[in-house]
């Protein structure tokens, strides 16, 4: 049986995962159980991880995939009512978006216009309009953003606080970052602890779409 602040963390981890695909940092894990230090997340995670509720993807720092729930987490199963109607037919389960080419997720680098597309797997994509950048650099490995990874953006131009977002800087680099505003400048945030963070004045940078997930391919 898990401890209150177990199933908590294993079920915040598991929102995040099917919302976005990406796992929650250790500051945020920290932030959404109010612990007060980062260590205490790593004893809850080492405990999961005995238990075989999760696992830590390896060579990919501090990246985790949910194995299980226990049962008291899980949703009840739904009735299917019964229904004359006739079933619909399958719905491809893939979808092609643009990739535009790579996208910095350290330092800024000039993000590419490209003609390629991107097999995407239907489910990681909600309503909108999106398209997909290749990641370069190891900014973003503490929110489980990696080099070579394809972030797929949904395309807008705002953004709240904390989210991680297409930023272009001067019309013409962008960097993949958490987005917070102070005083009057927008801060770009790294998830990296050997990164320090990047200040513009706000007229400098304009949002060019949220991260809505992230496809990655195993060699």
């Amino acid at each position: 049986m898990l401890t209150r602040k177990q199933q908590e963390l294993l079920g915040f981890i598991d929102d995040r995962l099917k919302a976005s695909g990406v796992s929650p940092s250790f500051e945020e894990m920290k932030e959404a159980l109010s612990l007060r230090s980062k260590s205490g997340v790593h004893r809850l995670i080492n405990a999961l991880e005995e238990r075989n509720f999760i696992r830590r993807l390896p060579n990919r720092a501090r990246a985790l995939e949910v194995l299980r729930l226990p049962d008291a987490m899980k949703p009840a199963p739904a009735v299917a009512a019964k229904s004359s109607l006739p079933l619909p037919e399958p719905a491809n389960d893939s979808v092609s978006v643009p990739l535009h080419g790579r996208i910095a997720a350290g330092l800024p680098v000039e993000a590419l216009e490209s003609d390629r597309s991107l097999a995407v797997p239907s489910a990681l994509l909600g309503p909108g309009d999106h398209y997909a950048l290749e990641v370069s650099g190891d900014s973003m490995i503490e929110a489980g953003i990696f080099d070579g990874d394809y972030a797929l953006i949904r395309r807008c131009e705002d953004a709240r606080d904390g989210d991680i977002v297409v930023a272009l800087i001067d019309d013409s680099e962008a960097t993949l970052k958490y987005i917070r505003r102070e005083k009057n400048m927008v801060r770009l945030d790294p998830a990296n602890s050997t990164h320090t963070p990047q200040h513009y004045r706000p007229e400098q940078v304009r949002v060019q779409g949220r991260l809505a997930g992230i496809l990655r391919r195993y060699h």
